[in-house]
């Protein structure tokens, strides 16, 4: 069947989908939190957290890709973005700056609140641009990975940027009404393909001395280069649906192909892994079916381990001098279970059920502005 046939339906196992990949990335920070080294990362050059953070660019691009080119309207897309990021995070970054900070600072509480790099963290962390802060004075300065409070917030700038530049690119088709979804199709995949050509020149290198021999480089990389590729394969996923079949038959051989070149040589698997990974996530979507569909029902918490997760891992490696990983892995994943449960039915849930009404104040509020800036306009007698 069709991506299209699929993709319109709420039942799938997107929710499921993005909670793996949110256990993943807590998995791999205990290994590199705790100092310790990542088995499958010495193996691919990937670790499991770089993996899921490019399954959460691919399943977002194509998912608020279908918002925005359903909706057609970019009010709706910037309330619904905000209302799904912006009310969790600035609520964990209260509960880090106010509660964790001063509890694991070595300094005195009076001489932290006082700092200015507090209040710096604070408010870049919250606005995600143009990058984020990393360290509260004196928070987790002896733990085997010292002073990062929140690692995980890094890629969340790039997700912003990926959503901005979506949206220029919509609005920039803003007068070709008739051609606009046309001209958006070949525009997605041009910067597909562009991000894919970035990415591989990343990694591979040509030496003339060398008798024109590439060279592989698996952890010289740039992360706005991959996660715009992640991005907007996600996107093309999208546009392309009519066309795209999703089958079965393609899977298990492209994850049997990715799997086996994992264990060959870094460069295949490198390669293989990013020409296949955008089609085996649609897939893993919407193929399996039965029982796994009742996660859904369950609710969306992947968000709230990814923001909790690595503050928690650092308070535990805190507290816990010399913890093994399994054990970290473990604890860290109740606590954080825990956070990503009040964050989806205290702050997530409500925020996003605030979209309507918002939408409506907001076009009330643009329509009022427009209507005042065309009556100040001096009349002509």
């Amino acid at each position: 069947m069709r991506l299209s046939e699929y993709i319109g339906s709420r039942d799938n196992n997107l929710n499921l989908l993005r909670m793996v990949a949110a256990l993943a990335v807590l998995v791999g920070h205990s290994f590199a939190l705790l100092a310790q080294p990542e088995p499958w990362g010495e193996l691919t050059g990937m670790t499991p957290g770089s993996i899921a953070v490019d399954v959460f660019f691919i399943v977002s691009g194509m998912l608020v890709t279908g918002s925005l080119v359903n909706k057609q309207s970019v009010i709706d897309y910037v309330c619904a973005r905000a209302l799904r990021i912006f009310p969790a995070l600035i609520c964990m970054l209260l509960l880090t700056v106010f509660l964790l900070g001063p509890y694991f600072s070595s300094l005195p509480m009076t001489e932290y609140l006082s700092a200015a790099a507090t209040w710096k963290y604070l408010l870049k962390c919250a606005s995600l641009l143009p990058d984020i802060a990393y360290t509260l004075p004196g928070v987790f300065a002896h733990n085997p990975y010292p002073y990062a409070v929140n690692g995980s917030l890094w890629s969340m700038p790039y997700e912003i940027k990926m959503y901005l530049l979506l949206s220029a690119l919509w609005c920039c088709l803003t007068l070709l009404k008739k051609w606009r979804i046309q001209i958006l199709v070949y525009l997605i995949s041009a910067v597909t393909l562009l991000a894919a050509m970035l990415m591989f020149t990343r990694h591979f290198y040509l030496y003339p001395d060398s008798e024109f021999l590439l060279h592989f480089y698996p952890y010289y990389d740039s992360q706005f280069a991959r996660l715009l590729f992640m991005f907007f394969s996600g996107a093309s996923l999208f546009m392309l649906k009519e066309k795209l079949v999703l089958t079965r038959r393609f899977f298990y051989p492209l994850l049997s192909l990715v799997l086996a070149t994992a264990f060959i040589s870094k460069p295949l698997f490198f390669i293989s892994y990013n020409l296949t990974i955008a089609y085996l996530v649609a897939c893993v979507a919407y193929l399996p079916g039965r029982w796994l569909r009742a996660y859904n029902s369950v609710g969306d918490y992947s968000y709230g381990v990814y923001i909790y997760a690595f503050p928690v891992q650092q308070a535990i490696a805190a507290l816990f001098p010399g913890i093994a990983v399994w054990s970290m892995v473990a604890a860290s994943g109740f606590v954080t279970m825990l956070l990503a449960l009040f964050s989806w039915h205290m702050i997530e849930k409500p925020a996003l059920a605030l979209k309507s009404a918002t939408v409506s104040r907001l076009r009330n509020y643009l329509s009022l502005k427009t209507e005042a800036s065309f009556t100040s306009v001096p009349q002509c007698d």
